[in-house]
């Protein structure tokens, strides 16, 4: 007997984890999940989009809508910042970075001093917008790489 031929791929298994992470996010129009993998595929960090530690997701605003203060926009740390800060161990050099939504150009400076090389993004959703286009232009001039995930089409379900 030979072994099993439908294993998930790396790229499956780490988009997998990035949705899954996603789904902690307790924002009702966006989740996003990120997954921080090293060179040799070993998960390094985790992070989803929400307030900061001790933020009360009760008392901060979630509207899209509004001045500043009154939207989530001023408070809110994405899922890639999250993940970056997550990580304990130090140096991210030459890490992937897979996410369910193609980085904001904040979020790709922070990608880019943290040293990860390479994005695996499934969705580009704002493609065109000026941050968008300043994301592309930051990760074009730092050599960082940057692939949409190409879905396979399988259904992952998990019965918890």
């Amino acid at each position: 007997m030979g072994k099993r031929e439908d294993y998930l791929s790396w790229d499956e298994y780490f988009m997998g984890v990035s949705h899954l992470a996603g789904m902690r996010s307790k924002d009702p129009n966006t989740q996003v999940g990120a997954c921080i993998v090293s060179e040799d595929n070993k998960i390094l960090s985790i992070g989803y989009n929400g307030f900061p530690k001790g933020c009360s997701d009760e008392k901060f605003p979630w509207e899209r809508q509004g001045d500043v203060l009154h939207t989530k926009y001023a408070f809110v740390t994405h899922a890639e910042l999250n993940a970056i800060l997550n990580y304990k161990g130090g140096d991210l050099s030459g890490a992937k970075l897979y996410v369910s939504l193609f980085p904001c150009n904040e979020c790709a400076k922070a990608i880019i001093q943290a040293g990860i090389r390479t994005i695996i993004y499934a969705d580009d959703k704002y493609n065109g917008t000026d941050t968008n286009v300043a994301s592309k232009m930051l990760f074009d001039a730092a050599g960082v790489s940057y692939i949409q995930y190409n879905p396979s089409g399988r259904t992952i379900e998990i019965e918890l």
